[in-house]
């Protein structure tokens, strides 16, 4: 088992990915605990790993209250005696979100409230600064470890609609680069993963929305290779699972080198586009 011995700290793992890695990470041998803001979503993961015979525990906590997620490492390293890997995995899109994608309704920038900027800065960037605030004295303690921070591909490229979401994420790909230098001589290693594909439409959904646990290339139909827009034609739609083979990679042993990487998880070739499109083939295969 990978994790085998590990304790880890997920936020947002009431939901989507993190409910999807907090049972990974169980089954790979990790006593985990459940952050969510949502208390009857953390139970519902709760129940999942433990009917599998996983080790967990629930807390509710809000990421953009640094007193709350403080109080849930320090609820985690009372009840496991320590903390291994600390995943600030909870994030918000900006009101309005991606419209063509929410079916919601466009909002224009310039129409956004100083509310709206708190919120999704709350949760994205200074939920990651403060759920690594809270954990750094815990991993010190333990002799090192690993943080992860759940970045998005909307850091490296531009989407529709969703400038301060995108910020916030660049953001935390910077805080991601300066930790790793500042923790590395405690053993600290700090990563972040930046999904494209293969995510949980709950994301884009209303709060209290039941969890559909598949990424929206699953739910949205049939899957039909040739015209997804991903470039890497695979047989099957990319998953949760997907992101989770690398979140699991980046928190455990086996990247014991890698510190300091924002990693584009799912991006099957999404990310080397250029930002131009062309109509003709400019990879034409020989005649037979």
């Amino acid at each position: 088992m990978r994790l085998q011995g590990k304790v880890a700290l997920i936020t947002g793992a009431g939901s989507g990915l993190g409910r999807h890695c907090a049972q990974r990470f169980t089954s790979e041998g990790a006593r985990v605990a459940i952050v969510d803001i949502d208390s009857d979503r953390a139970e519902q993961s709760l129940k999942l790993v433990e009917e599998a015979g996983g080790d967990a525990i629930a807390i509710t906590a809000d990421v953009s209250d640094r007193g709350q997620i403080t109080d849930a490492v320090k609820q985690t390293v009372d009840h496991y005696g320590k903390l291994d890997i600390a995943w600030a995995n909870a994030g918000v899109v900006s009101r309005g979100g991606v419209p063509s994608v929410a079916g919601g309704e466009y909002v224009a920038f310039e129409d956004l409230t100083e509310q709206d900027w708190h919120d999704v800065l709350g949760v994205n960037l200074s939920g990651v600064v403060y759920t690594a605030q809270a954990a750094i004295p815990a991993l010190k303690a333990n002799g090192g470890g690993a943080i992860l921070a759940t970045s998005s591909a909307a850091s490296l490229v531009a989407y529709h609609s969703i400038a301060m979401y995108s910020a916030t994420k660049a953001g935390v790909n910077g805080l991601v680069r300066g930790l790793a230098l500042d923790l590395g001589r405690f053993g600290i290693r700090v990563n972040a993963i930046a999904p494209t594909h293969g995510m949980s439409p709950n994301f884009l959904m209303p709060p209290g929305t039941p969890v559909v646990g598949q990424s929206y290339e699953e739910v949205s139909g049939p899957w039909n290779p040739t015209v997804s827009p991903i470039p890497l034609k695979l047989s099957r739609p990319p998953s949760l699972t997907d992101n989770a083979n690398v979140a699991l990679f980046l928190v455990s042993d086996e990247s014991a080198y890698i510190s300091g990487a924002t990693i584009g998880a799912t991006d099957g070739g999404t990310l080397s586009r250029v930002g131009m499109w062309f109509d003709e083939d400019l990879n034409p295969q020989p005649a037979s």
